[in-house]
């Protein structure tokens, strides 16, 4: 029996409703990478580390929930929370205290946060930033990571999948104001910044490329091109969406003797509820205040009906409480993830490259003379197709759910036994 076929014998009421879904929805889907073929299952539950779907398969789940759920499904303190925040209600739409607690936690944990504004993705924030450096400098251009992936802000819609020289959408203009830089390679990314140092406005960058890969950068890349974007009165602003309190109780960058000016933050800070953080230094932060200043003078950073509503600031503070109160969950979870990363090499004898930080993994199964995989040319360069079909024998057969080609992520949910059951 094939593995499609295996798959459709199982999730027959999935099939039933995803058709109805592909009659309301573009594709079925409302974010472009859930959709694989020949469909995706619909869940219908999920708790801890599993997936539940309208068929009672279970899964073991290491997509997490766009990897935003480091304590896993539901956790015990955090939906405590938010069913007590939910007898008070979970709209105000004004200023709440809510808000104010997950900032002091924040601004505690992520030195750079002198100053926090809240949106409802991660999009926002990285689109804000942009805006908000462009405002600070007066210049123009801002400069990404081949690969980079920011939301689809049309500011930042440019060079994410291969082949990069390719325009990403129609309907994107202005193209030229954003120029890419290739990831790990500090000369060949200093060459193009010096083309454009004087409308530079900025350069953001991941600390790990999460979509193009799972792949760190060097402390040597980063401090590089931290050191030219200053000299050259650019703005230094570190998308730590997706690493933001993933491997530590705080971000990434102190660990590699940065000094960001914007640090954008999303997924865990939300504790599972809708979440866009952009915050900096306060000189930074301070032109987005609208107060006393003409239009030509401020950066317009607004937020949103829902930015910073009760809900997600409960989910986000009882995430972050239970992180700073429990920090050797972090060494659980990387532990996890470097047994994973080093068994899987080990299961695949040669024929994978298995890349990652912490609790977060991706196995590139190697070709054309690959040899490693440190920018997000190499990743596109190995068997994609392979990666999908591997994720989707899992799925079928194994009751493990990667989202089909993604990298995967541990949660203080899994125990060493599911990552042996995967290997396995």
């Amino acid at each position: 029996m094939s593995y499609i076929t295996e798959y459709k014998k199982k999730t027959k009421n999935s099939a039933k409703l995803f058709a109805k879904s592909l009659k309301l929805h573009v594709n079925g889907v409302s974010h472009n990478i859930r959709y694989y073929e020949p469909y995706p299952f619909v869940v219908k539950s999920s708790g801890g580390k599993n997936l539940v779907d309208v068929d009672n398969n279970k899964y073991t789940d290491y997509w997490m929930g766009h990897w935003s759920l480091i304590l896993g499904h539901a956790p015990s303190k955090v939906k405590e929370s938010l069913k007590k925040q939910i007898e008070k209600s979970w709209m105000y739409g004004t200023v709440n205290e809510q808000t104010i607690l997950l900032s002091e936690l924040i601004s505690k944990a992520v030195p750079v946060a002198e100053k926090i504004r809240y949106v409802t993705s991660g999009t926002e924030a990285t689109m804000y930033a942009v805006r908000l450096a462009r405002s600070v400098t007066g210049r123009k251009i801002i400069a990404k990571i081949d690969g980079g992936w920011h939301g689809y802000t049309s500011d930042l819609l440019k060079s994410v999948n291969w082949p990069f020289t390719e325009s990403e959408s129609s309907g994107v203009v202005n193209e030229e104001k954003i120029v890419s830089i290739p990831y790990n390679d500090l000369e060949g990314s200093l060459q193009i910044l010096k083309k454009h140092a004087k409308d530079l406005a900025g350069v953001i960058i991941e600390p790990v490329l999460g979509g193009a890969g799972c792949i760190p950068a060097t402390q040597d890349y980063l401090r590089g091109i931290q050191e030219f974007v200053h000299k050259n009165k650019s703005l230094f602003i570190l998308d730590e969406i997706v690493t933001g309190f993933r491997f530590r109780y705080g971000c990434l960058y102190p660990t590699m003797k940065l000094d960001p000016d914007i640090v954008t933050l999303g997924k865990i800070v939300g504790g599972g509820m809708a979440i866009g953080v952009m915050c900096g230094k306060k000189e930074i932060m301070e032109y987005s205040n609208t107060v006393g200043k003409k239009k030509s003078e401020r950066s317009y950073v607004g937020g949103g009906t829902f930015s910073a509503n009760p809900s997600s600031m409960t989910t986000g503070y009882a995430t972050l409480s239970v992180l700073k109160n429990g920090k050797s969950i972090y060494s659980k979870i990387n532990n996890l993830g470097e047994y994973a990363r080093k068994e899987l090499s080990k299961s695949f004898d040669g024929k994978v490259i298995v890349t990652g930080k912490g609790s977060l993994f991706m196995t590139h199964f190697v070709k054309d003379g690959i040899t490693e995989v440190t920018n997000a040319t190499q990743a596109s360069m190995c068997d994609v197709k392979a990666l999908r079909d591997y994720h989707f024998k899992m799925i079928a057969h194994d009751g493990i759910f990667f989202l089909p080609g993604k990298l995967g992520a541990i949660s203080n949910a899994h125990e060493k036994s599911d990552i042996k059951k995967m290997i396995q």
